[in-house]
């Protein structure tokens, strides 16, 4: 399963992963499930279809390979891609200061 910037970028726009996990920090079939339902849920209450969201849902939420394990991958992979960002910005912000 490949993970674009784009994907990402819906991700967080939609904040999907905000209060995903239970206070366990575990990760298992139940949080997918709610990952699902939830993107599920925000499809059906749009009244036009954002693309970006649905590429998400084709290409990653609800793909065969989805499952506990790769949950747990994407989001450490969007947790360093957040810490990525962030620094960019303020790199990029301190370079415009001077």
């Amino acid at each position: 399963m490949e993970i674009s910037d784009q994907h990402l970028e819906t991700i967080e726009k939609y904040a999907l992963l905000r209060n995903l996990i239970d206070s366990n920090g575990i990760i298992d079939e139940s949080v997918v499930d709610k990952l699902k339902l939830n993107v599920r849920s925000i499809l059906e209450s749009q009244p036009e279809t954002d693309h970006s969201l649905l590429d998400l849902c084709l290409d990653v939420i609800y793909n065969s390979n989805m499952k506990s394990t790769a949950l747990h991958h994407l989001v450490m992979l969007f947790v360093d891609w957040q810490e990525k960002r962030n620094q960019d910005s303020h790199t990029t912000e301190g370079a415009e200061a001077e």
